[in-house]
């Protein structure tokens, strides 16, 4: 954290802006695959949501959280803080919880989550962002 006149560079600027990058980068990835995966395209190879269900969700749902990550991080209120608090930590159970499950019971998982194998598709990068996002925070706390 560099000084100006005794104040902090802000959690957005600096490395921070990496890390709303990276959270603004599986927003867009997430929703596309989402958005793709969801769509019903008239396309016979295609795995249509209702052969899918829960995974086809868990990737909306993962797509939402990374939406909101992003734009909470993006700003330096301290309700965007808390916010930003709020949607990492559940990317984390999200990531953690659904990487477990896929390998627990792999006949639900027939198509691929952003989280599934605890993000083994994105280079395992879902699994790591929320522990770096979440030491970004605590180091940024909100000064109210």
């Amino acid at each position: 954290m560099s000084s100006d006149n005794g104040r902090s560079t802000p959690r957005n600027r600096g490395v921070g802006m990496l890390i709303i990058t990276a959270y603004g980068i599986f927003a867009v990835s997430a929703f596309a695959r989402a958005f793709y995966q969801i769509t019903p395209f008239p396309q016979q190879d295609k795995v249509q949501f209702a052969d899918a269900p829960l995974a086809l969700s868990l990737s909306g749902f993962a797509a939402a959280v990374y939406i909101l990550a992003a734009l909470a991080l993006a700003r330096t209120t301290t309700v965007a803080w808390k916010v930003a608090l709020v949607a990492v930590l559940i990317e984390m159970v999200g990531v953690i919880g659904v990487g477990a499950w896929t390998l627990m019971q792999p006949e639900l998982f027939e198509v691929a989550t952003v989280w599934g194998g605890f993000g083994r598709d994105y280079g395992y990068i879902p699994l790591v962002l929320p522990f770096v996002g979440l030491f970004w925070l605590l180091k940024h706390r909100s000064a109210h």
